[in-house]
C-alpha cells in the first residue's frame, strides 16, 4: 500500500500539473504561476520548518549535530547541482513582469529548451525519491511531504510548459516532453522505496535532505522572485497566499498531532525511533 501512495503523489506531482498548463492559455498561466509561486513559499517553507525538521529531530535514532550537518550537507548539494544546471526549479517566463524587452524569454529559451526537460527531469526524479523516503518514515509525513512537492510542481511544470511553448516546441510537444520529463518522478519513487527500505534506521536523515531541498527552493528561487517593487495592493495579495500556504500546512500538522494524541491505538512508533545496533 506505500507503494501505491508513492506512485500515486509522484503521478499527481509530476504529470498532472503538466495537464493542467496545457489546458490553459498562456496569459492566465502567468497569472496562475504568480500567486501559486507566493503559495509554494509558504507550503514549501511550512512543510520543512513544522513539520519534516520537527520529526526528524525527534527520532531517536540520530544526534541534532549530525542532523543540523545532514542539513547543511543538502543545501550545498543542490546549490552545486543548480549551479551545474541539473536540478532546474526557474519559473520565469513570458508575462511574468520581470519587464525584459519583447521576446526575451523566447530567445533564452530558444537556446535551452532541451536543457529544461533534462534539469526538470532530475528535479522530479529527486522529488520523487523525497517522497519515497517520507512515506517510508511515516504515511502522515509523506502525505504532507507530497502536498508540499504538488503545490511546488504546478507553477514549476506551468512555468516549464510556457519556457518550450517560446523555445519553439507546439503545444502538443511541449506536453508530451513535459509529461514524460514528469514521470521521471514516478522512476524515483519507485526505486526510492526499493533502496531505502533495507535503511530505515537512516530515515531521519533523508528527511533533512527533503526538508533542505525545500528550503533551498524557497530561499534561493521562489522568495528572490516575491521581493521586486510591487504595488500595496499586490503586495497584500502576495502575502495573502504566501499566509494561505503556512496557515495550510499548520492546520495540517495540528490536525495530525492532534490524531496521534488520541491515546493508544490512534497512535503510532515511527521505524525511524530505532538506530541500528552497533
Amino acid at each position: 500500500m506505500t507503494l501505491f501512495y508513492i506512485v500515486l503523489a509522484t503521478l499527481l506531482g509530476g504529470v498532472a500539473s503538466v495537464v493542467l498548463a496545457a489546458a490553459l492559455s498562456a496569459p492566465l498561466l502567468g497569472l496562475i504561476v504568480r500567486h501559486l509561486v507566493s503559495l509554494s513559499t509558504g507550503v514549501l517553507l511550512g512543510t520543512a520548518l513544522l513539520h519534516v525538521l520537527p520529526e526528524a529531530f525527534e527520532s531517536h535514532g540520530a544526534s541534532p549535530a549530525s542532523l543540523f550537518l545532514t542539513l547543511l550537507v543538502g543545501l550545498m548539494f543542490f546549490f552545486l547541482l543548480e549551479k551545474a544546471e541539473l536540478y532546474r526549479h526557474g519559473h520565469h517566463h513570458e508575462h511574468d513582469d520581470h519587464h525584459h524587452h519583447p521576446g526575451y524569454d523566447a530567445d533564452q529559451a530558444g537556446r535551452g529548451g532541451w536543457s529544461v526537460l533534462v534539469g526538470d527531469s532530475i528535479h522530479n526524479f529527486c522529488d520523487g525519491v523525497l517522497i519515497a523516503a517520507s512515506f517510508l518514515a511515516d504515511p502522515q509525513v509523506g502525505l504532507v511531504t507530497s502536498l508540499a512537492i504538488i503545490a511546488h510542481e504546478i507553477p514549476q511544470e506551468v512555468g516549464d510548459y510556457i519556457v518550450l511553448i517560446n523555445a519553439g516546441f507546439s503545444r502538443t510537444r511541449a506536453l508530451v516532453y513535459n509529461a514524460i520529463s514528469g514521470l521521471s518522478a514516478v522512476v524515483g519513487g519507485v526505486l526510492g522505496y526499493v533502496l531505502i527500505t533495507p535503511w530505515q534506521a537512516y530515515l531521519p536523515y533523508m528527511m533533512v535532505i527533503a526538508a533542505s531541498s525545500f528550503v533551498y527552493v524557497a530561499v534561493a528561487d521562489l522568495i528572490p522572485q516575491l521581493q521586486k517593487r510591487l504595488s500595496w495592493r499586490d503586495t497584500v495579495i502576495q502575502l495573502f497566499w504566501l499566509a494561505v500556504g503556512l496557515v495550510m500546512i499548520a492546520s495540517i500538522v495540528s490536525f495530525i498531532e492532534d490524531d496521534h494524541g488520541h491515546g493508544g491505538e490512534s497512535g503510532h512508533e515511527p521505524a525511524t525511533q530505532q538506530a541500528p545496533a552497533h
